[in-house]
C-alpha cells in the first residue's frame, strides 16, 4: 500500500474589507450623507445664524414670510385689544380721573389704599369666593355625572347631548331674564312645583343668601352643558379595553371609575378647573340681567363692582384698580393651579 500526501495549502489570505476604517467615509456614500448634512443644516440656519448660500436665505425669507402672514395679524389683535388696554388700565388705576372729565390727577397707588381698605372690599371678594367655588364644584360633579350618563348606550342619547349643550350657545343675559320668570316667589314656575309639595316659595329676590343662590343655580344650568361636553370628549378617547380588562377581572363599575376613568380623565379635569375658574371670576351678565348686584350687595362680585364703579358711578381710576387687582388674581390662581395642580396630572 502506498501512501500519498497532499501538497501543503497555501495560508489563507483575508478578503479585503470594504468597510472605511474609522473615521473615513464611504465614498459611495459621501453624497447622501453630504446632501443630508446640507438639508440639516438648512432648516437649522434659522437657529444656528449661519449663512449656508442664496438656497439658505431664500427659505429663511420664506419662513418668515409666512410667519408673519400666519402669526402677524393674530399678534396685532392680541397687542391692539389685549396688551394694550391692559396697559392703559394699569395707567388709570394711577389717576383720580372720572368718565368724560377733562381734568386727571396723579394718586399714586391711591386707589388701591383707598380699595383694600373700603368697608364693601371684603363683602365683595367674599361673594367672589363662594360664587367660584360653588359654580366651579358644582359643574364639574355635575358635568362629570352628566357624561357618565349620555356615555351609556341609551335611545335618544345624541338629542340629550344636543339639549344638554343648548343653553351654554345662549346669551347670559336673556338666559337671566328668562330665570327671573321661574324665580317669581308668586307666578313663577318653581313657585308652582313647591306648591305641589306645600312647601313656599323663598324670597329669591330679596332675601339674602337666595339671590346668590339663584344666581349660582342660572350659571350651572348654563354652563354645565359646556363641561358634559368636554368630559364626553375624554371619556371617548380612553380605550374601551382597559374597561374590559377591568369587566373580567371582575371590577365593579363604581371600581372602574375610580381606578381607570377618574385617573385617565385627569388632564380634561384640569383644562376645565383652570378654565371655569377663569370664566366664574369674570361672570357678569347673569347677574346683570337678574340682581345687578343687590340685594344690598349680596350678589356684586368683583368683577360686577369694576363694571359698576367704572360705568355706573364714573370712577374710572378706581375701577381700573378693581380690574388690576382682578388680573393679578387671575394671574395668581392660574399659576398656583400651573404650579401645583398640574403635578398630580398624568399625560398618557
Amino acid at each position: 500500500m502506498t501512501l500519498t500526501t497532499r501538497p501543503p495549502r497555501p495560508p489563507a489570505t483575508e478578503a479585503p474589507d470594504s468597510s472605511p476604517a474609522l473615521g473615513q467615509t464611504d465614498p459611495h456614500q459621501r453624497p447622501a450623507r453630504a446632501g443630508l448634512t446640507e438639508r440639516f443644516a438648512t432648516l437649522l440656519a434659522p437657529v444656528t445664524g449661519r449663512d449656508l448660500g442664496p438656497l439658505a436665505r431664500r427659505r429663511r425669507r420664506t419662513g418668515w414670510v409666512a410667519f408673519i402672514a400666519l402669526a402677524g395679524p393674530n399678534i396685532a389683535l392680541l397687542l391692539m385689544f389685549v396688551y394694550r388696554p391692559l396697559l392703559q388700565s394699569l395707567y388709570l388705576s394711577t389717576l383720580q380721573w372720572n368718565l368724560g372729565s377733562s381734568v386727571a390727577r396723579f394718586v399714586g397707588l391711591g386707589n388701591y389704599v383707598e380699595w383694600f381698605t373700603a368697608p364693601s372690599t371684603r363683602q365683595v371678594l367674599t361673594t367672589t369666593g363662594i360664587f367660584t367655588v360653588a359654580t366651579v364644584g358644582g359643574a364639574l360633579v355635575l358635568g362629570l355625572g352628566l357624561a357618565l350618563l349620555l356615555n351609556r348606550p341609551l335611545p335618544g342619547r345624541d338629542i340629550a347631548r344636543t339639549v344638554a349643550f343648548a343653553p351654554y350657545v345662549l346669551s347670559g343675559l336673556a338666559v337671566g331674564i328668562l330665570w327671573l320668570f321661574i324665580f317669581d316667589p308668586r307666578y313663577g314656575l318653581l313657585s308652582v312645583v313647591l306648591g305641589w309639595f306645600s312647601v313656599a316659595s323663598p324670597q329669591w329676590y330679596t332675601d339674602p343668601p337666595w339671590p346668590l343662590v339663584m344666581i349660582v343655580v342660572v350659571y350651572l344650568w348654563k354652563n354645565l352643558g359646556y363641561v358634559t361636553l368636554i368630559y364626553l370628549a375624554g371619556m371617548q378617547a380612553i380605550p374601551q379595553d382597559l374597561r374590559d380588562a377591568a369587566a373580567l377581572d371582575g371590577a365593579s363599575p363604581a371600581r372602574t371609575l375610580r381606578s381607570i376613568v377618574l385617573p385617565l380623565l385627569a388632564p380634561t379635569t384640569f383644562f376645565l378647573l383652570v378654565t371655569m375658574i377663569l370664566s366664574s371670576l369674570q361672570s357678569f351678565d347673569i347677574i346683570q340681567g337678574m340682581t345687578k348686584g343687590g340685594p344690598v350687595g349680596s350678589t356684586t362680585t368683583l368683577m360686577y363692582q369694576i363694571y359698576q364703579e367704572g360705568f355706573v358711578n364714573g370712577r374710572a381710576g378706581y375701577a381700573s384698580a378693581g380690574a388690576t387687582v382682578l388680573f393679578l388674581l387671575l394671574l395668581a390662581v392660574t399659576g398656583l393651579q400651573m404650579r401645583f395642580v398640574e403635578r398630580k396630572v398624568h399625560y398618557a
